[in-house]
């Protein structure tokens, strides 16, 4: 029996099979990056939403996947789908994530309410781990606000579903479009403060009403 929950389980399970996170597979059938993420699967009143049937049929002509194939992953027959695996253990795990420069990211279309990147205009990094969120994603850091801590250049990866915590080092966007690095210094019912790695740049606060998402910083490239 087809199901929400079992396609897109389908679907996952066919990245891993090619050694790709769901972005990646994306990336590789000619989809924008952002097609599979866990964000795009239920709508924001909490309908489920489902792939399209283009979708499917172009990660399976990027794999080399039959139908077939692609339906005993559906059936939750993996096992039996799956080619042997060829030192699959040796292999060091790495997921392209999206990636985008921080001066960039505060224009328009590039991130969803909730934080999660949307639209075009992302390119991808490899990251050597599997051990992060589906939502997660990269930013380059501009400027100096977070020396010595992160340099200009320096890839920071960002879980939008992370739990933060006083002391988190944060990633910022506001209602006005700004997006800055931080250290998460307080957060009130009423007020976030933020204060900078670097003692040149001042601490800042800013009313919750005008903080659009906060997203926790999760490894850096340093």
């Amino acid at each position: 029996m087809l199901s929400h929950k079992r396609i897109w389980a389908a679907i996952d399970a066919l990245a891993e099979r090619n050694d790709l996170s769901p972005s990646g597979l994306a990336k590789r059938a000619g989809l924008d990056s952002t097609t599979f993420n866990k964000s795009k699967r239920f709508a924001s009143d909490g309908r489920p939403r489902w792939p399209s049937t283009e979708s499917l049929a172009k990660i399976m002509e990027a794999t080399g996947s039959s139908l077939e194939e692609f339906m005993a992953l559906v059936r939750d027959d993996a096992a039996r789908a799956a080619p042997p695996a060829v030192h699959r253990r040796s292999i060091v795990p790495v997921r392209e994530v999206p990636v985008i420069g921080l001066a960039q990211a505060g224009a328009g279309g590039y991130f969803d309410d909730a934080g999660f990147p949307a639209g075009q205009g992302w390119d991808t990094v490899a990251f050597p781990g599997p051990n992060l969120d589906e939502g997660c994603y990269a930013l380059e850091i501009t400027g100096d606000s977070m020396l010595p801590l992160y340099r200009e250049g320096d890839i920071i990866i960002v879980s939008p579903t992370a739990q933060v915590r006083r002391g988190d080092r944060v990633v910022v966007k506001t209602r006005d479009g700004e997006v800055m690095a931080k250290t998460l210094l307080r957060r009130t019912s009423l007020v976030i403060e933020l204060e900078s790695v670097n003692p040149a740049h001042p601490p800042r606060t800013f009313p919750v009403s005008d903080i659009e998402w906060m997203a926790r910083i999760v490894w850096a490239s340093q």
